[in-house]
C-alpha cells in the first residue's frame, strides 16, 4: 500500500495544500483554548476579581466557588449543544458550510463578552460561545484526519491540541502584560483579543475544498477526485489519485456492509459500541487525570500565598511548557506507539499528583518552600500532560473510529469530555476556593485517584492504532483483536471475511463514476 511506504519526507512533498488547509481550520481552536485559559486565570486577576467578585474580610475580592463553577458549565453546556448541532450539519452540509457558520456566529458573541456589566452576561456570553466552540471541537479534528496520509495523521490531528495550548499561552502573556491595569480596560481587551482569529480562518477555510471522505460518503465521486487533485501535489509519480479514490470507495463499501447506518444510534451497535468507549473514555481522561487541577496553577499558588504577578509568570512559564511539550510529542510519537505515550503519561501525573498532595499538607505559612516546590511540578505535570495524553487523545480520537461514523463518533466523545469538565468545574473550584474546601495542594489526593482509574482503564482497553489505515483498523475490531495484541495483529482489509460484497459494491460505485 503507497501509503504505508510512504515517508514524512515525501508525505510533506505531495501533500503541502492539504497541511495548509487542514492547519488553517485548526487555528479557530486557538479561541476555545484561548477562552478557556482566560477564564480560569480571570479568577485570580484583580481587577476582574473586583468587578464581578464579592467582598473578602480583607479588603480583597473573589468569586464565588459557585459563580466560577457556573461560568465554567456554562461554556461546556454550549459546547454539548454545539457538537450534536455541528455533527448532524456536517453529515448533511459538509465541512466547510458548517465551519463557517460557526465561524460569523463566534464573532457576533465575542460582543458579549466585550460589553459585559454584570456576571450574568458573562454567564450568557459562555453558554452562546459554547455553540460554535463546539462546532470547532468536532470538525477541526475530523477534518485533518479525513485529509491525511498515515504518515501525517498524528502530526495534523494532534495540531488541534497546539492550538489549544497556544491559545492558552497567548492568554496568560496578555494577562501578564495587563496585570499592571486597574481600570476596566484590564478585562476587556483580553475579550476583544478573540476578534483577531475569525476573519483570517473564514478566508481560508472559504478555499478550503470539502472532505474527500466526505464525498464518497454522500456518492459524489467526480467531486471527491477534485477535492483529492485540491490537497495534493503532483511531484510524486507513484502516486495514483484514482487509487487513492478507489481505496476510500472500498472502505466506505465495506463499513456500509458491516454496519449501514449513520446514526448517533449507530455509535452504540455492533463493533462500533467498542470504538465508541474507546474514544469517549481517552478524551474523558483529559479530565479525570487531573489537568483541571494541575493545569490551574495560576489560581493555585495565589491560594498559597504567591502575590498576582509571581503567579502569573509561573502561569506564563507553564503554557509555555506546555507547547514545548506538543512540539515534542511529535518526534515521541514517531518511536513510540499511542498506547505507551497514554500509559507513560498518566503514571507520571499520578506520581506528582500524589506528591503534591503531600506537600500540601503543612500551611504554606509553615513550609513556604512547599508551594515552590509544587509549583514547579505542577508546571511539570503540564509538560508531562501536553507530551502525552493531551496531544495523543486527538490522534486517538480520530483514528478509532470508523469513517462512516467518525463525525458522530467524535461528537459522542467530546460530549462525553464537556459532561466530564462539568462535574470537574464543580469539583475543582471548591478544593482551592478560601470560601469553600481550600484544599490547596491536598486536592493532588482526589485527583492522584482518578489518574489511577484512567491508568487501569487504558492499560486493558487502549489499543495501538499507530500506523494502521481506516480499513485495517475496520479489521481489527471486526475480529474483536484485544487492546493489548492490537499491534502484534496483521490485518489485511482487501482480504476480510466481508471483501467480496465490498469490491461488489465498490465495482458498481466505480462504474458509476466512469460513466459520468
Amino acid at each position: 500500500m503507497f501509503e504505508h511506504q510512504m515517508t514524512l519526507t515525501e508525505a510533506l512533498r505531495l501533500y503541502p495544500k492539504a497541511i495548509a488547509f487542514s492547519v488553517t481550520l485548526s487555528l479557530a481552536i486557538i479561541m476555545e483554548g484561548y477562552d478557556t485559559s482566560l477564564l480560569g486565570s480571570f479568577y485570580g486577576y484583580p481587577v476582574f476579581q473586583k468587578k464581578f467578585g464579592v467582598a473578602l474580610g480583607d479588603g480583597n475580592y473573589q468569586l464565588t466557588s459557585s459563580w466560577q463553577s457556573g461560568l465554567q458549565n456554562g461554556a461546556q453546556v454550549g459546547e454539548i449543544l454545539g457538537l450534536m448541532v455541528a455533527g448532524t450539519l456536517a453529515d448533511r452540509f459538509g465541512y466547510k458550510k458548517t465551519m463557517l457558520g460557526a465561524l460569523f456566529m463566534i464573532i457576533g458573541c465575542i460582543f458579549l463578552f466585550f460589553f459585559a456589566h454584570n456576571i450574568g452576561m458573562l454567564m450568557a456570553a459562555e453558554l452562546l460561545c459554547g455553540l460554535p466552540w463546539g462546532a470547532f471541537q468536532t470538525l477541526t479534528t475530523t477534518y485533518a484526519a479525513e485529509v491525511s496520509p498515515i504518515v501525517l495523521r498524528p502530526y495534523l490531528t494532534t495540531f488541534v491540541n497546539m492550538c489549544w495550548v497556544m491559545g492558552q499561552l497567548i492568554s496568560a502573556g496578555v494577562l501578564r502584560g495587563l496585570l499592571p491595569r486597574s481600570d476596566q480596560w484590564g478585562w476587556r481587551i483580553p475579550y476583544a483579543i478573540q476578534w483577531i482569529w475569525p476573519v483570517p480562518i473564514i478566508i481560508g477555510v472559504f478555499f478550503a475544498p470539502e472532505s474527500p471522505w466526505w464525498l464518497v460518503r454522500k456518492d459524489r465521486l467526480e467531486d471527491a477526485k477534485r477535492a483529492i487533485q485540491s490537497l495534493t501535489s503532483r511531484k510524486d509519480s507513484a502516486y495514483s489519485i484514482d487509487d487513492t479514490l478507489d481505496m476510500m470507495v472500498h472502505t466506505n463499501a465495506h463499513e456500509k456492509y458491516v454496519s449501514e447506518g449513520v446514526s448517533y444510534k449507530d455509535c452504540f451497535t455492533g463493533t462500533d459500541l467498542r470504538r465508541t468507549e474507546i474514544i469517549c473514555c481517552v478524551w474523558m481522561i483529559q479530565v479525570w487525570c487531573g489537568i483541571w487541577f494541575g493545569g490551574n496553577v495560576v489560581y493555585f499558588l495565589e491560594q498559597a500565598g504567591f502575590n498576582s504577578s509571581k503567579s502569573f509568570d509561573f502561569g506564563v512559564g507553564e503554557n509555555a511548557l506546555a507547547l514545548l511539550g506538543t512540539m515534542l510529542s511529535w518526534f515521541a510519537m514517531r518511536y513510540a506507539g499511542r498506547r505507551t505515550l497514554y500509559l507513560t503519561g498518566l503514571a507520571i501525573m499520578f506520581t506528582i499528583l500524589l506528591t503534591v498532595g503531600f506537600l500540601g499538607i503543612p500551611s504554606p505559612k509553615s513550609a513556604p518552600a512547599a508551594a515552590w516546590v509544587s509549583g514547579a511540578l505542577l508546571m511539570l505535570f503540564v509538560f508531562a500532560y501536553d507530551l502525552t495524553v493531551g496531544p495523543v487523545c486527538y490522534c486517538l480520537v480520530a483514528e478509532i473510529p470508523s469513517t462512516r461514523l467518525r463525525i458522530k463518533s467524535v461528537v459522542i466523545a467530546r460530549n462525553c469530555y464537556n459532561i466530564a469538565s462539568i462535574v470537574a468545574n464543580f469539583l475543582n473550584p471548591p478544593i482551592l476556593n478560601p470560601t469553600a474546601w481550600n484544599l490547596r495542594g491536598k486536592g493532588g489526593f482526589i485527583w492522584c485517584g482518578f489518574c489511577f482509574l484512567s491508568f487501569v482503564w487504558s492499560y486493558f482497553r487502549l489499543p495501538e492504532p499507530k500506523g494502521l489505515s481506516s480499513g485495517e483498523i475496520d479489521v481489527l475490531f471486526e475480529r474483536k483483536v484485544g487492546a493489548r495484541k492490537f499491534s502484534k495483529v496483521r490485518a489485511d482489509p482487501f482480504r476480510s471475511a466481508h471483501l467480496k460484497i465490498a469490491a461488489t459494491s465498490q465495482d458498481v460505485e466505480r462504474h458509476n463514476f466512469e460513466k459520468m
